[in-house]
C-alpha cells in the first residue's frame, strides 16, 4: 500500500522508517510544515498518516477529507472538538481512525487497566489513580493515552465520576475523583502507570515504551486496515475497533 505522511517530526520519521523496512508498503509523499496541504496532494495514496500538532491537524483536516483518502491520526490534544471532527468525517463520507497511542503493548496495557478498574469496583477499600511520564518536548499533558485510560477507568468503575488533572492547595481529593498526574522529564519516551491501593494491598500496572518503533508500527498496521475498511464501511474509528477485529 501507498501512504502519504503528514508531519516530518520524530514520529513522522519513525513511521517513514517502518514503511521503508516493511517490504510491502511505500511512502508516496511526506508533507511537512512548509507544504501547502490541498486535496490533490493525497492522490494515489491508500491512506494518510498524520502526526503533527493540534493546530496543523485541524487546519489540514478539511483538505484531507476532501481528498477522499482515509486518515489515520496520531496527533493528540484535540479531544475538546472530537464531536465536531466526527461530524466532519460523517458529512464527507470519509474514514478517520484516531488513537492517542498506536502501540500494541500500550493497548494491551489499557485493556488490563480497564479490567482491573472493573474488578475493584465492588470493593470500596480499593482506590485507583493514574500517572504518566514523557519527555520535556511533549506539548500536551496529561498525555492522550492517560486521558484514554482515565475514560476507561471511569467507564469500568462507577465509584469514580470525574478526572482531576491538577491538585489545589486548599482541598483534599474527593473519593469520586480520579487523579491523573503528569510528569515531564528529559527524554523519556513514555511511561504510563495505574496505581491501585488499599490498606492491605498495592497493585501497580505499568507500561514503559523503550522507543518509538511500537507506535509507528501500530500506526502503519492501522492505516492498512483502515484503507480496506474504508472501501466497504467508511466512518470514524478508534484503535479499539481495529484491535477488536484482530482479537475476535
Amino acid at each position: 500500500m501507498r501512504f502519504t505522511l503528514v508531519g516530518n517530526g520524530r514520529m513522522g520519521c519513525q513511521v517513514a522508517h517502518v514503511i521503508a523496512q516493511s517490504g510491502c508498503h511505500e511512502t508516496s509523499a511526506i508533507l511537512d510544515v512548509d507544504t501547502r496541504i490541498v486535496p490533490e496532494a493525497f492522490q494515489g495514496s491508500d491512506a494518510i498518516i498524520d502526526f503533527t500538532v493540534r493546530e496543523a491537524f485541524l487546519g489540514n483536516l478539511p483538505a484531507m477529507l476532501l481528498s477522499g483518502v482515509p486518515i489515520v491520526v496520531g496527533t493528540t490534544g484535540w479531544d475538546d472538538v472530537m464531536d465536531q471532527v466526527k461530524q466532519m468525517v460523517s458529512d464527507a463520507g470519509s474514514s478517520l481512525l484516531y488513537s492517542a497511542n498506536f502501540s500494541l503493548g500500550v493497548n494491551i496495557f489499557l485493556r488490563s487497566v480497564r479490567e482491573a478498574a472493573r474488578l475493584i469496583a465492588p470493593f470500596s477499600q480499593f482506590d485507583i489513580a493514574f500517572a504518566e511520564q514523557h519527555h520535556t518536548g511533549k506539548a500536551d499533558f496529561p498525555s492522550g493515552t492517560a486521558l484514554r485510560a482515565a475514560d476507561m477507568i471511569l467507564s469500568a468503575n462507577s465509584r469514580k465520576k470525574t478526572v482531576v488533572r491538577q491538585l489545589s492547595d486548599d482541598r483534599k481529593l474527593a473519593p469520586e475523583e480520579l487523579q491523573v498526574a503528569a510528569l515531564r522529564l528529559g527524554g523519556v519516551f513514555g511511561k504510563h502507570t495505574a496505581f491501585i491501593d488499599s490498606e492491605a494491598d498495592e497493585i501497580v500496572i505499568s507500561h514503559t515504551a523503550k522507543n518509538r518503533s511500537g507506535f509507528a508500527s501500530g500506526a502503519v498496521e492501522a492505516a492498512a486496515w483502515l484503507a480496506l475498511r474504508h472501501k466497504t464501511k467508511p466512518g470514524f474509528y478508534t484503535m479499539d475497533d481495529f484491535l477488536n477485529e484482530l482479537f475476535s
